[in-house]
C-alpha cells in the first residue's frame, strides 16, 4: 500500500511537473510524444520495447490531447476506456495499429494548422503533419505490404533523419500572449484529412495487387489520383461560368431547416403590425412558434405574466433577455444546427416583445405629454383671464365709484366670463380644437378696450365687415405676446409696443416692440418646445403656435433685429403679408 501511494505520488508529481513545462513551452510535450512515437515505429512493431515505448507516448497524447481540461479528474468511465486501450495495444500491436494511429495524429495536426492565428503556431502544427506523412510513408507503410521495403539506406536515413522535424517547433519563436491560448481543433478539416489520407493509404496497396506496381510508383500514382479527384470535386462545388455547383445544394440541404422558420417569421411581422398588446403578442408568437414540427411545446413568462403550450420533453432550450424567460421542448435531442436555430429564434422573439414594451411606453409618454401639453396650456389661458381680473379690482380699488370705471367693469365681466367659459369647456373636451368665429372688428376693438391702459400702439386698416377670425385662438396669441412685450418693458422701460391687424382674405395679427432681439439659440427653439424661463417665451408661445396650428394658421417671429420684434399670426402660407404702412406707429 505504502508503495503505490509512493508511485501514485511520484506520477503525479511528474504530471504536474509536464504540464507546468507545457503552459511555459508547449512543444516540449509535444515533441517528446512525437520522439516516443518515432522511437516505437524504427524499433518495428515485433519489438517488446516498441510496444512499451508506444504505451509511454499514449500517456504524453493524455496530458497533450486538446478535448478535455488537464485539470479535469478522471471518472470510472475514463480509467475503462484507458485500460481497454492499453490492453489492446499490449495484445494487438502491429504496423496497422501505428499506420492507424499516424493517421487519426495526422488529422488532428492538420486540424489545428487552419485554426491558430499565430503564424508560429501554424508553421509548428505544419511541420509535425509534415513528419507524421513522412513517416507513415517511409517507416509505417513499407512494413505493411509485403514486397514494399525499402531500401536499407532510406530507411536509415529516414529514422535519423525525420526527428530533425521534430526539433522545428521549438525553435519557432513563441508569442508569450499566445503560448498558454487554449488549442482549438477544426473537425471538419481532421475527418476529411484522415479520408484523404486512408484513401491514399488503401488506394497504395489495390495499385500493387491489381496493377503488380513498387510500392512507390503505386503510392505516386494514388497520390495524384486522389489530388485530380479533390481537383474535380473543387470545380463541381464551385464551377466557373456563374452556374450552379454543389455548393448550392449543400446549402440548400442546410437551409432546408428555413423553412418552417420563415413562415413563423412573416407570421411575426404581421402579428407586431396588428397586436398592439404585448403579452397578447408574446402569447401568440410563442403560439406559433409551437407548431413548428420539430418544437413539442414552449413555455414563457414575462411581465409577471406565464402560459405554456404544447407538452413538456427531456430536451429543453432556454433563453432569457430582459424581461422575457422562454422555454422551448423539442421533440428529440436537438443537434447544434438546430440548437442555434432556436436561440436564434429566442432571440428574435425576445426582440420583437422588447421593441412591444417600448411601443407602449412610447404610447403612454405621448398621452401624459398631450395631457401635461393641453393642462399647461389653458393653465396660461386661466393666468391672462386671472391677470385680467386683478387688473380691474386694483381700478375699482384706485378710481372708487368713477362712472367711467363702473362702465368699464361693465364691458370687460362679460367678457371674461366668456372667455373662462371657452376655456373650461377646452377643459371639459380637450380634443375639440375648432372655435366659433367672431367678426373681426368686434373682436380688434375688444382688444383695444382690454388694453386701453399699457400703452400701447393699435394700428389697423379698413376692417371688412364680413371679416371673421377665430376669437379663442386670436385671443390667445395676442394676450401671450402682449404680455411677453409687457414684460419685456419692466426690463427695458423705453420699450413701445405696437400690434397690427389685417384683415384683406383672412385676418393676420402682428405684435412688435421696439426692444432689443431675442437671442439667436432662443430663437430657434421657439414654438418648438417649451421654453424654462421666468419672463415668458415658453409654454405660452408653443401652446399658442399649437392651438394656431389646429386652425389652419401659423404663429412666426418675422422679425428679430434690434429695436424691431416682430411676431405674426397668419394664415400657414400667408406671413408676412401684413402692409408695412400699418406698422408705423
Amino acid at each position: 500500500m505504502e508503495l503505490a501511494g509512493t508511485l501514485r505520488r511520484s506520477y503525479a508529481r511528474f504530471a504536474l511537473a509536464v504540464q507546468n513545462a507545457s503552459r511555459r513551452r508547449w512543444p516540449l510535450v509535444l515533441i517528446a510524444m512525437l520522439g516516443l512515437l518515432h522511437v516505437a515505429v524504427a524499433r518495428g512493431s515485433t519489438d517488446g520495447w516498441a510496444r512499451a515505448l508506444f504505451l509511454a507516448h499514449l500517456g504524453l497524447v493524455l496530458m497533450w490531447q486538446p478535448f478535455f481540461s488537464g485539470s479535469r479528474r478522471i471518472g470510472p468511465a475514463q480509467t475503462v476506456g484507458i485500460a481497454l486501450v492499453g490492453a489492446v495495444v499490449s495484445f494487438r500491436f502491429d504496423a496497422w495499429l501505428l499506420a492507424f494511429w499516424i493517421v487519426v495524429l495526422a488529422g488532428l495536426m492538420g486540424g489545428m494548422v487552419f485554426l491558430h492565428r499565430a503564424r508560429w503556431q501554424r508553421r509548428a502544427y505544419l511541420a509535425v503533419l509534415v513528419y507524421l506523412l513522412a513517416l507513415l510513408a517511409v517507416l509505417v507503410l513499407p512494413q505493411m505490404a509485403p514486397g514494399a521495403a525499402l531500401a536499407p539506406e532510406l530507411r536509415t536515413a529516414a529514422a535519423y533523419g525525420l526527428p530533425l522535424l521534430l526539433a522545428l517547433p521549438a525553435l519557432f519563436p513563441v508569442e508569450a500572449e499566445r503560448a498558454d491560448a487554449p488549442q482549438a481543433i477544426d473537425f471538419f478539416y481532421s475527418v476529411f484529412l484522415m479520408l484523404a489520407l486512408g484513401m491514399v493509404v488503401l488506394g497504395s496497396f489495390t495499385l500493387m495487387a491489381l496493377w503488380r506496381l513498387g510500392y512507390l510508383e503505386a503510392l505516386t500514382a494514388t497520390v495524384f489520383l486522389v489530388a485530380a479527384t479533390l481537383f474535380l470535386v473543387v470545380l463541381a462545388w464551385d464551377p466557373a461560368g456563374g452556374s450552379d455547383g454543389l455548393a448550392l445544394f449543400f446549402a440548400r440541404y442546410l437551409l432546408s431547416i428555413g423553412v418552417p422558420i420563415e413562415r413563423w417569421l412573416r407570421f411575426l411581422a404581421e402579428l407586431a403590425r396588428v397586436e398592439t398588446r404585448p403579452e397578447r403578442f408574446l402569447a401568440e408568437a410563442v403560439g406559433a412558434l409551437a407548431r413548428m414540427p420539430w418544437i413539442a411545446g414552449a413555455r414563457w413568462e414575462a411581465g409577471g405574466v406565464q402560459g405554456e403550450v404544447g407538452e413538456r420533453t427531456p430536451h429543453r432550450l432556454g433563453h432569457t433577455a430582459e424581461d422575457l424567460r422562454l422555454e422551448l421542448y423539442s421533440r428529440y435531442r436537438p443537434g447544434p444546427a438546430l440548437a442555434s436555430h432556436l436561440a436564434l429564434l429566442g432571440r428574435l422573439l425576445a426582440g420583437f416583445y422588447g421593441a412591444k414594451l417600448r411601443e407602449r411606453e412610447l404610447q403612454q409618454a405621448s398621452y401624459l405629454q398631450a395631457v401635461h401639453e393641453t393642462a399647461a396650456g389653458l393653465a396660461h389661458d386661466v393666468k391672462n383671464l386671472l391677470q385680467s381680473l386683478k387688473t380691474l379690482c386694483a381700478a375699482v380699488e384706485k378710481e372708487g365709484e368713477d362712472p367711467r370705471l363702473l362702465a368699464l367693469v361693465r364691458r370687460q365681466l362679460p367678457e371674461i366670463s366668456q372667455r373662462l367659459a371657452t376655456t373650461l369647456a377646452a377643459l371639459e373636451r380637450p380634443a375639440q380644437e375648432s372655435a366659433p368665429e367672431i367678426a373681426a372688428s368686434e373682436w380688434w376693438s375688444a382688444l383695444r378696450r382690454r388694453c386701453a391702459a399699457d400703452g400701447i400702439s393699435f394700428a389697423a386698416g379698413e376692417i371688412a365687415l364680413h371679416a371673421r377670425l377665430p376669437g379663442a385662438l386670436f385671443d390667445t396669441v395676442a394676450e401671450n405676446l402682449i404680455a411677453n412685450a409687457l414684460a419685456k418693458r419692466l426690463r427695458e422701460p423705453a420699450v413701445s409696443i405696437r400690434v397690427a391687424l389685417a384683415t384683406d382674405g383672412q385676418a393676420r395679427l402682428r405684435v412688435c416692440d421696439s426692444g432689443s432681439a431675442i437671442p439667436a439659440a432662443t430663437a430657434a427653439a421657439l414654438f418648438r418646445a417649451p421654453l424654462p424661463s421666468a419672463a415668458g417665451l415658453g409654454i405660452g408661445l408653443y401652446h399658442s403656435a399649437r392651438l394656431a396650428a389646429a386652425h389652419g394658421y401659423a404663429l412666426a417671429l418675422a422679425t428679430n433685429r434690434d429695436g424691431e420684434v416682430c411676431f405674426e399670426l397668419a394664415p400657414a402660407r400667408d406671413q408676412g403679408s401684413v402692409p408695412a404702412a400699418i406698422m408705423r406707429p
